[in-house]
């Protein structure tokens, strides 16, 4: 299952492409908190905020840190420009 929310700019359709190249994911699900975040110091920087649910068989075996390392080297170009804050569930698919 597949997910986007909001993100008008383009910007939440690239972060998405950028996961679905690296990760191949099964499910992901991508949301744009940056409203509830205006006013946020590291909001005035542009940079959103995003909560991510990504199912990939490449989590399969591997440790959290593993896991979201992965997903930031996916948008390593987005960060601390049009990403903020990405706040990560990172599942294999025998843990759905």
């Amino acid at each position: 299952m597949n997910s986007v929310n909001n993100g008008g700019d383009g910007r939440i359709e690239r972060i998405r492409a950028a996961l679905q190249a690296a990760l191949a994911p099964l499910e992901l699900l991508l949301d744009d908190d940056s409203a509830k975040h205006a006013g946020h110091a590291g909001a005035a920087s542009g940079g959103g905020h995003y909560n991510l649910r990504i199912v990939s068989a490449q989590f399969e075996g591997l440790k959290l840190v593993t896991r979201h390392r992965l997903v930031y080297d996916s948008v390593h170009d987005m960060m601390h420009k049009e990403i903020h804050a990405l706040a990560i569930t990172a599942l294999a698919p025998s843990e759905v």
